[in-house]
C-alpha cells in the first residue's frame, strides 16, 4: 500500500498539533508548578488550589490531541 502525499502531510500536521500542545503545556506547567510549590510551602492548606492551577494547562494538550485525531479522521488515515 502506497502512502499518498496528502496522507503523509496530514500525519505530519497531526504530529505538529500534538507536539505543539505538549510543548505549550510543559511551558505553562513549569511556571505554575514552581509557584504552586512555593504556595504549599507557605500555606499547606492551599494544596487543592495549587493542584487545580497545575491541572488547568493540561486542557491545552487535550485540545491538541483532539485536533490531531480530527486531522487523522478527516484525512482518511483512521
Amino acid at each position: 500500500m502506497a502512502i499518498t502525499l496528502e496522507a503523509a502531510l496530514a500525519a505530519i500536521g497531526a504530529g505538529i498539533a500534538l507536539a505543539g500542545g505538549a510543548i505549550g503545556t510543559g511551558m505553562a506547567q513549569a511556571g505554575i508548578g514552581s509557584a504552586g510549590i512555593g504556595l504549599i510551602a507557605e500555606k499547606p492548606g492551599e494544596m487543592g488550589r495549587a493542584l487545580l492551577f497545575l491541572v488547568i494547562p493540561e486542557t491545552i494538550l487535550i485540545f491538541g490531541f483532539v485536533v490531531a485525531i480530527l486531522i487523522l479522521i478527516f484525512s482518511g488515515i483512521i
